[in-house]
């Protein structure tokens, strides 16, 4: 039996939790893709923070289950329908969240 499955059987999904920080570049500001990714989490129950950085990317923080937090790095590639994503750097995510936040530009 897999751990992951051991996992399953216990029912303990807090140990599938993952949190990841992701930079996004391309045309993604100014097409309501911070918005949107919040709409999309809050659907998904997936918590942390977007914003928009000076250099024209956007920036955020994801925590949740994995397939919910994988589902939101898949939406994030596609975005809103304005926006056109060049690149997602993906690294590993710290702190603790509740609910999905707009922060102020950085």
């Amino acid at each position: 039996m897999a751990k992951h499955d051991a996992y399953l059987m216990r029912g303990d999904s807090s140990a599938m939790r993952v949190t990841r920080h992701l930079v996004i570049t391309g045309r993604v500001q100014g097409v309501w893709y911070r918005e949107s990714m919040r709409q999309e989490a809050e659907r998904l129950g997936v918590a942390g923070w977007v914003r928009n950085r000076r250099d024209g990317s956007v920036e955020a923080m994801l925590q949740g289950e994995e397939d919910k937090v994988q589902a939101l790095i898949a939406w994030a590639w596609r975005g809103p329908p304005a926006a056109d994503v060049r690149a997602i750097e993906i690294t590993e995510g710290a702190g603790s969240y509740s609910g999905f936040a707009k922060l102020a530009t950085e």
